[in-house]
């Protein structure tokens, strides 16, 4: 069975800080690219593309010398398509008080070596945990088909 699930671990460094002292966002929004596409292209075996980030949320700010950890798991599949749910937890390492700093979903296409879109494994949700999350991933690709369709052309 292809790997559903990943959790990338590492310390906050001061070059990841911006101009108010915490974990710049874009840091934050790169590791969590990062992970996600780690998880869609072990559980794809193929290369992936990042297609959509959606419901980004930053919860709590992340201060520097703090363990970050992202957790990447497998929401839902399509035809080409994997969403991954996000995760970002901070941990202070000398209290060991451990709270969620940012949550998203994001969306890759799996492809070849042309970059062209091939099918991705399919993925069965087994817990009710993960048959709420896979309704939640499907929701929010909903709602976003909707936004879409209110662009004007070409815009």
């Amino acid at each position: 069975m292809a790997r559903t699930a990943l959790t990338f671990r590492f310390l906050a460094e001061p070059q990841h800080v911006n101009f108010g002292g915490k974990v710049h966002g874009g840091s934050v929004m790169k590791w969590m690219d990062e992970a996600a596409y780690a998880c869609a292209a072990g559980f794809s075996g193929r290369y992936c593309v990042t297609v959509s980030v959606s419901g980004i949320r930053f919860v709590a700010p992340i201060h520097i010398g703090e363990m970050v950890e992202i957790h990447a798991r497998v929401l839902l599949t399509g035809k080409t398509s994997i969403t991954i749910g996000l995760a970002v937890r901070a941990t202070e390492v000398r209290t060991e008080r451990r709270r969620l700093a940012t949550r998203c979903l994001m969306t890759f296409v799996a492809v070849d070596d042309a970059g062209n879109p091939v099918s991705a494994p399919d993925y069965q949700p087994q817990t009710d945990s993960d048959k709420r999350w896979a309704e939640y991933a499907v929701a929010v690709r909903q709602a976003n088909a909707e936004m879409e369709a209110l662009l004007p052309d070409g815009e």
